[in-house]
């Protein structure tokens, strides 16, 4: 990776270290059903501000799914969870597709992610591809208006509202 490459991802680092002290990672995940057990996707990782969390939360039964584009972001990912003792992580390079088995994912977290994506219509068309019959996509993304959040997610066909919390969306697996 270029110098320039690794320097905005540094900048960006630190931006998203002092996001998660002025809005912790907890309080906005206190607002979707995740269980001790659970299997999660962590759409869009990042360096693992929702992931890490989401791991303690699934305990050692549960497994995140940590994907993001960004091989720097996966790799510090993969550090941090040797450090914090975490072996219920796995990271996935991608930009669209995870290679995950369908239906096999009971929460997909998209946080700040989906604004910036390539493709995004294929993208969720993975997602509830991988989402159990039952799941739930937790959809969050501060650079996006509600009205565009709903048309974009629950004008797909694929996801319906299952309800507005103060901080995310929660949508339901349509069939």
């Amino acid at each position: 990776m270029r110098p320039l490459e690794r320097a905005a991802f540094a900048t960006s680092a630190l931006w998203f270290a002092l996001r998660d002290r002025f809005i912790p990672p907890d309080s906005i995940l206190s607002e979707v059903d995740i269980r001790e057990g659970s299997w999660v996707l962590d759409y869009g990782c990042g360096t693992g501000s929702f992931t890490f969390p989401v791991a303690e939360r699934v305990g050692p039964r549960g497994k995140v799914y940590a994907a993001d584009v960004n091989p720097l972001a996966l790799r510090r990912v993969q550090r941090a969870a040797r450090r914090k003792g975490l072996g219920n992580i796995v990271v996935i390079e991608t930009d669209c597709a995870t290679g995950l088995p369908s239906e096999t994912v009971d929460v997909v977290v998209l946080y700040d992610t989906y604004h910036d994506l390539g493709n995004p219509a294929s993208v969720l068309e993975d997602l509830h591809r991988v989402l159990k019959p039952e799941g739930i996509l937790s959809f969050s993304d501060h650079h996006m208006r509600e009205e565009d959040i709903l048309r974009e997610i629950a004008g797909t066909g694929r996801f319906l509202l299952r309800e507005k919390g103060r901080r995310t969306f929660a949508f339901l697996k349509a069939r």
